[in-house]
């Protein structure tokens, strides 16, 4: 039973989608799993196969956000601060490209556009400096350095 950081807007997110699941997806699956019984044999209705697997796969991910809103850790987002934590946004500089990044739980990670985990190697780097200072990671093609700029 592991802990799930997530911000705010990430929780609204989940309890949306959750109930969206519960309701209108579950309604619109067992709908098409009636609808495909009635061509008839079983054995070889793709129809009815692939229905029963689709509301496979969406109570597994009910069963998931559930457990995730049992385990949840509120993150609120961390601004003036002068170290980074969980749920800061940061500007940090690595050679000439500059990037802005924020560190989020793993299940809002979206290294794409700059939101990176606590868990990560990246994120985990950048916990507890302060401006000025140098996050460190080695990675297969090398070792990586990043000065961090600013802590919005």
């Amino acid at each position: 039973m592991s802990q799930h950081y997530l911000s705010q807007d990430a929780l609204n997110a989940l309890k949306i989608e959750l109930q969206e699941r519960k309701t209108v997806q579950r309604a619109e699956l067992s709908e098409q799993i009636g609808s495909a019984k009635e061509l008839g044999d079983l054995s070889e209705n793709f129809e009815y196969h692939d229905a029963k697997e689709r509301q496979g796969q969406n109570e597994t991910r009910i069963l998931e956000i559930e457990d995730m809103l049992r385990n949840i850790v509120l993150v609120e987002s961390k601004s003036g601060g002068s170290k980074i934590m969980l749920g800061t946004t940061f500007k940090a500089k690595s050679g000439n490209i500059e990037k802005t990044f924020e560190i989020v739980g793993a299940s809002e990670s979206d290294p794409i556009n700059g939101k990176i985990s606590n868990e990560s190697p990246l994120g985990n780097a950048f916990l507890g400096l302060a401006a000025g200072d140098i996050a460190s990671i080695t990675t297969p093609a090398g070792k990586i350095e990043y000065k961090v700029i600013s802590i919005d």
